[in-house]
């Protein structure tokens, strides 16, 4: 048996043995304070030849994105406060010290607007670079969010669209002409795959909108590995299925009108917003409170996982599944 045989998830599932039952459930890891507060810990690799390259990415933007993948598993735990990172590179001896310092700067521009700084870390040479980041949070006790937290009834929200993010790699490998979009689109969905922004606003606006008397429980992830793996997850660990309401899918209208917009929307990846599940009235209350969010559709009592059209019950496609690494 291969890893590419077992495949990303079933490789996690077969790890979690090794850990106390449920730590491997969620983007990070939870552990006590005396404070009121929780530590929150998580750690994310980013490899050469598999997550970047020299032909998409300088070293600048690779910095940042690297340091806001690592903010963005921070924000789907609920954190409220980012405490910084630690860097372990891998490199061959003829990289350029030029290369590692623009790197360094741009984990430095990502962590500076959230008070967060570069903690350490390590180096050592190998066939590939390769960066090792591990990112620390805090979240007061008791507001974390889990992808076990869903229940059937909940809404499904998106905190932002999906899909430009792999468009502004199809652009940058030339898969798609230029052409195709506008010079305003082009521009937002580059940005979008080189510096990815972070959603560690929406912790607060959960908190500033949570209704009178509403007991603290909130199902979500990010969507690194794309919105269908998503809500994939957390229905799964919730024990619940979903339905997706196609007509209300969170992609911009001009991306939505390319062949593989929708596709890219729900499988594309590295857009980094976050899905969540949510009762309905504190739903309603989150998208007013936050900008650009959306109801995308709800959990229902299913086979744990099964995502489904809402419109026709069909499930979704094996190609709009998202990203798994090693197949």
């Amino acid at each position: 048996m291969r890893l590419r045989d077992l495949g990303e998830w079933e490789l996690l599932r077969r790890l979690a043995a090794y850990a106390p039952s449920g730590q491997f459930n969620d983007d990070a890891a939870l552990l006590e304070e005396r404070s009121g507060q929780q530590l929150v810990v998580n750690t994310d690799v980013l490899v050469e030849g598999v997550h970047f390259s020299d032909a998409t990415i300088g070293p600048r933007d690779l910095g940042w994105r690297a340091a806001a993948a690592n903010l963005s598993d921070l924000a789907a735990m609920g954190c409220t406060e980012v405490t910084g990172i630690t860097v372990a590179l891998v490199a061959p001896g003829d990289t350029a010290w030029s290369w590692v310092e623009r790197v360094y700067a741009g984990l430095r521009d990502a962590l500076e607007p959230h008070g967060a700084v570069i903690l350490g870390g390590d180096c050592s040479s190998g066939a590939e670079r390769l960066l090792s980041i591990t990112a620390l949070g805090r979240v007061a006790h008791g507001t974390a969010i889990g992808r076990d937290d869903g229940r059937p009834g909940d809404w499904l929200v998106s905190s932002g669209p999906h899909g430009l993010s792999r468009l502004g790699l199809a652009l940058l490998l030339d898969e798609l002409e230029a052409s195709q979009v506008s010079p305003a689109l082009r521009e937002r969905a580059i940005e979008a795959h080189r510096r990815p922004k972070p959603r560690l606003d929406v912790a607060k606006a959960l908190h500033s909108c949570r209704p009178s008397g509403q007991a603290w429980r909130v199902g979500g992830t990010d969507s690194s590995d794309g919105l269908t793996a998503a809500v994939g997850a957390i229905a799964a660990t919730s024990g619940c299925g979903a339905l997706l309401e196609r007509s209300q899918l969170p992609i911009d209208p001009e991306l939505a009108q390319l062949e593989a917009g929708e596709r890219w929307c729900l499988g594309g990846g590295e857009d980094f917003e976050l899905v969540l599940s949510l009762p309905p009235s504190w739903a309603e209350a989150l998208l007013k409170a936050l900008p650009g969010a959306s109801r995308i559709g709800s959990l229902v009592e299913a086979v744990p996982g099964l995502v489904r059209w809402q419109e026709s019950g069909e499930p979704l496609a094996a190609t709009e599944s998202g990203f798994t690494h090693f197949r």
